[in-house]
């Protein structure tokens, strides 16, 4: 992506897997970022905290003080080996991706929220590592989802 004030160009990437094609002023775009249903955080390919959306709604919140600050720093201990693992083989090219799910208790009641977290490797047009997207989604309501809902229904 290149930046110009206003605007970020999105140009198609010459290796053919499905870059997204087109302009979107800045200001659209970080409307798609928050509108997206998941929440996401960047890393740097140092585990430097780069931006995350959603802050006022966040399932995993943290103040903004962690941007710039190594992941290491501010992510849970008992899970600190697993995530370094992960971020490790992103970076050695033998991991692209990596999906797990949690039991979380949100909400007044605390009610259990099945979460799903994901981890992909953020790479340049020739492989180059550049960080790690995390995402994080409450999937319990998409759990529940059968039958057939149609547009407008």
């Amino acid at each position: 992506m290149h930046a110009r004030r206003s605007e970020i160009t999105l140009q198609k990437e010459t290796r053919g897997t499905g870059t997204m094609i087109g302009r979107m002023k800045e200001d659209v775009l970080d409307a798609v970022l928050e509108t997206l249903p998941v929440e996401f955080s960047v890393l740097d390919n140092e585990d430097n905290v780069l931006a995350w959306n959603k802050h006022k709604t966040r399932i995993f919140k943290r103040p903004e003080g962690v941007i710039g600050r190594n992941v290491r720093k501010c992510h849970p201990q008992k899970s600190l080996a697993k995530v370094e693992q992960i971020l490790s083989e992103m970076k050695a090219g033998e991991r692209e991706n990596a999906t797990f799910w949690i039991d979380l208790p949100l909400g007044k009641n605390k009610e259990p929220h099945k979460i799903l977290i994901q981890y992909f490797a953020l790479r340049d047009n020739d492989g180059r590592y550049l960080g790690c997207l995390e995402a994080s989604q409450d999937i319990s309501d998409i759990q529940k989802i059968s039958g057939e809902k149609r547009l407008l229904e």
